[in-house]
């Protein structure tokens, strides 16, 4: 099928691309490793990044592809193809809540989320969460604006400091923060 035709979507497209650059060993890897999904083509960051580089940035496209929480290259591609400036900040709420495994927390927040004027907002919210991955998103993104907000960072350091919660995300978000 010609892939410039119209019944060829973006969708299908970027299936075809995570397809064609497959890697069965970090999928077994990932698997073995826990990964929450289902479909994992093993991709490594640099070629999502040049997927994504090659590919329209539409907010529909990045909705649909988060919306597809069965497959990783799906949710991590998602972030790097979402406008910023069409990405409200209740969306970014939605988003974060659905995060599905540390490593998309990372690149949600290093991609999309750092990026939004709204960042420090979110990082407050996200630490003063219940939910044990909304916490570790808001210490992934307060080390993201570290540079660019350092009292930023530093308030989420102190609030995780004075944190009972003594989960595995806290302690990871501990080490990260006091490196």
């Amino acid at each position: 099928m010609d892939q410039t035709s119209p019944s060829f979507n973006e969708m299908q497209t970027l299936k075809r691309h995570f397809f064609a650059m497959r890697n069965g060993v970090i999928a077994d890897v990932l698997r073995r490793g826990g990964s929450p999904f289902r479909i994992i083509f093993g991709l490594n960051l640099p070629q999502i990044v040049e997927i994504a580089n090659q590919t329209r940035h539409t907010k529909e496209l990045a909705i649909r592809l988060w919306q597809n929480t069965s497959t990783r290259e799906s949710m991590l591609i998602a972030p790097m193809l979402m406008p910023r400036e069409e990405f409200a900040i209740d969306e970014a709420r939605v988003w974060a809540a659905q995060v599905p495994a540390f490593e998309v927390a990372d690149i949600l927040c290093h991609r999309l989320l750092r990026h939004l004027p709204y960042a420090d907002k979110l990082v407050g919210d996200f630490i003063a969460a219940d939910s044990e991955m909304l916490r570790y998103t808001g210490v992934r993104l307060a080390c993201n604006l570290q540079y660019t907000l350092p009292e930023v960072a530093l308030k989420a350091k102190q609030t995780i400091e004075a944190s009972a919660v003594n989960d595995a995300a806290t302690k990871l978000a501990k080490t990260i923060l006091f490196e």
